[in-house]
């Protein structure tokens, strides 16, 4: 299998954030590196060029091979801002309540954090964490 190209590196994660266009989308940025922080207690990696990471836990791929993967990230793309969550399938209640949103199979998809619940992002980030700690350790 090839190496990955997405895996954390050493570059800056500050720096990242202050390249993204327009003042609300970075104090998103940094809103979600507070999030995150607060709740995986894990500092902010950058995973590639483009994600912001906290934690880690063995991720495996369809071949069997393992590889680490932030248990909670997000990325911010030119449409959405998008926050990376294990079982987000899991939170269909809660997600019904977050407010105006996308979801993929571990993606969640939202224009600007201004629209949403944070309470609600929260709750849904913190079980989504105890989840992820419970069965990877």
């Amino acid at each position: 299998m090839a190496e990955p190209k997405t895996k954390a590196t050493t570059a800056s994660v500050d720096a990242f954030i202050k390249k993204q266009k327009g003042e609300e989308r970075q104090e998103d940025c940094r809103t979600l590196v507070r999030l995150l922080s607060s709740i995986s207690r894990a500092k902010p990696r950058m995973w590639g060029t483009s994600i912001v990471g906290f934690g880690t836990y063995p991720l495996t791929y369809a071949d069997g091979s393992v590889r680490e993967w932030p248990v909670l990230a997000f990325s911010p793309r030119k449409q959405d801002l998008v926050v990376y969550i294990l079982g987000l399938t899991n939170y269909a209640g809660q997600l019904a309540r977050l407010g105006p949103h996308k979801t993929g199979k571990v993606c969640l998809y939202l224009k600007r954090l201004a629209d949403v619940k944070l309470p609600v992002l929260k709750a849904i980030l913190v079980a989504s964490y105890k989840d992820a700690k419970q069965r990877y350790g």
